[in-house]
């Protein structure tokens, strides 16, 4: 695995500091520990392929999810499911009608990278190019440090 991407690190402590942050990944709890470490901040919840058996974007780790955020206190309406991949976050999550954040850090390059087609474009109700953006913006809308 390699490093986190370069505005990762400021931007999730800035946003731990406003939400609670919860991770639902596509890898096993090993390899989100590697991740983890390099990422700095403290997950609220994680949920990984190996907890739920399955791989987003089966419908079961949304499923999963979100019977979870309850421990936390948490909804669906509480969410906004924060993600690069169309096919594998954004099309699901409009399935479960949970808001969504695309971070679109290919906006300069053609194609979707190591993400599948998606066929007809999700809803997303935010686009940014990085994590850095979406804090700018968090920032200008809030008036938060």
């Amino acid at each position: 695995m390699g490093p986190a991407f370069p505005d990762t690190v400021a931007a999730l402590a800035y946003l731990k500091r406003h939400f609670r942050l919860v991770v639902l990944s596509n890898v096993d709890m090993a390899s989100f520990a590697a991740t983890n470490a390099r990422l700095q901040v403290a997950f609220d919840a994680v949920y990984t392929a190996e907890d739920i058996g399955s791989y987003k974007p089966s419908h079961r780790n949304f499923e999963y999810m979100l019977e979870h955020l309850h421990d936390l206190g948490l909804s669906a309406r509480d969410v906004l499911h924060t993600a690069e991949s169309l096919f594998h976050d954004h099309v699901p999550a409009n399935a479960f009608g949970l808001a969504s954040c695309w971070i679109a850090r290919r906006y300069a390059r053609p194609g979707l990278g190591a993400t599948m087609e998606p066929g007809a474009m999700p809803n997303v109700n935010f686009r940014f190019d990085s994590l850095a953006d979406l804090v700018t913006a968090h920032r200008a809308e809030t008036g938060a440090a």
